[in-house]
């Protein structure tokens, strides 16, 4: 180890249970602000009651019919998601300078991260070209085989819907939206476990109408939500380490 990379402080696990939304991110924003070149980067795990997040460029046509969930506008890129119990919320407060690595990277290592967590599980996860977030295969999660590839686009997609769709046959079980100021990354990404799923029906998640929603539940995966949670946690702290 040189001594450059011995001066990196690890990244500080900080398990935060239930929280409200807003609240927490007013916490992260005013962490980053006041953030040193000396504070430790830190991973803020935890889940929300109900609540719809929108993105800061997000279009409020997207939120068909919120009913009584909150809807909380943000400063994190994407459109609208919906936060619920059951769902573990990871927000990587990362120095991505003092890490060594741009954001492509940083949302890369994010999303390896929730592959490799859905593969502990025996879940095959898949990256789309130009939509963050991991999805799954929703014929069959667990399968290796590679997918079609649909004509139009070079998606790594199959099934019987127009090749224009570049979710078809996928379901959404990962979402993903960032915010970096300063070189200073907070927002995250969110695992669906075991959840209601009704309110992804009341909104275009993550601005796509007709977008499937999944967890690891409704795939035939029985967990916790502090295993995930903690499974999560351990691939961050690795993939996103200098």
């Amino acid at each position: 180890m040189t001594d450059a990379a011995a001066t990196v402080p690890a990244i500080e696990l900080c398990p935060l249970g239930r929280v409200d939304y807003a609240d927490t991110f007013a916490a992260m924003k005013q962490f980053t602000q006041e953030r040193t070149a000396d504070t430790p980067d830190a991973l803020w795990i935890c889940e929300h009651a109900p609540v719809f997040t929108q993105g800061i460029a997000g279009k409020q046509d997207h939120i068909l019919n919120p009913g009584a969930i909150p809807v909380v506008q943000t400063d994190r890129g994407g459109q609208v998601t919906f936060h619920g119990p059951g769902q573990v919320v990871a927000y990587p407060l990362i120095d991505l300078r003092r890490a060594g690595y741009f954001v492509k990277e940083y949302v890369y290592r994010i999303e390896e991260s929730v592959l490799r967590t859905l593969a502990h599980f025996g879940v095959t996860g898949h990256r789309v070209a130009s939509a963050p977030g991991i999805y799954v295969r929703l014929d069959d999660p667990f399968s290796h085989a590679m997918l079609k590839a649909s004509p139009s686009n070079g998606s790594a997609l199959a099934g019987p819907l127009p090749a224009g769709d570049p979710f078809r046959g996928l379901g959404k079980i990962a979402a993903l939206g960032i915010k970096v100021s300063r070189h200073a990354t907070y927002h995250g990404v969110a695992l669906n476990v075991e959840m209601d799923l009704e309110p992804f029906s009341r909104i275009n998640p993550c601005g796509y109408a007709g977008l499937q929603t999944v967890d690891l539940s409704t795939i035939g995966i029985q967990t916790t939500w502090e295993e995930a949670a903690t499974v999560l946690s351990q691939k961050l702290g690795a993939f996103l380490a200098p």
